[in-house]
């Protein structure tokens, strides 16, 4: 995984957007699906996840 920095942090250049976690226009994905998504985003040395309200 590469990184910007920002401030004092290092950031993931590339982001993990949540909107097909929760929603079935992306198709079904259950909550089991959802957290191994996030859980292999974070192995993969993520650490930028959008999380909108509207989400």
């Amino acid at each position: 995984m590469n990184y910007r920095s920002f401030g004092k942090y290092k950031i993931a250049e590339i982001g993990l957007g949540t909107w097909q976690l929760g929603s079935a226009d992306w198709g079904n994905i259950n909550e089991e699906q959802a957290f191994q998504i996030l859980q292999e985003y974070v192995n993969a040395g993520g650490n930028f996840i959008d999380t909108a309200d509207v989400y």
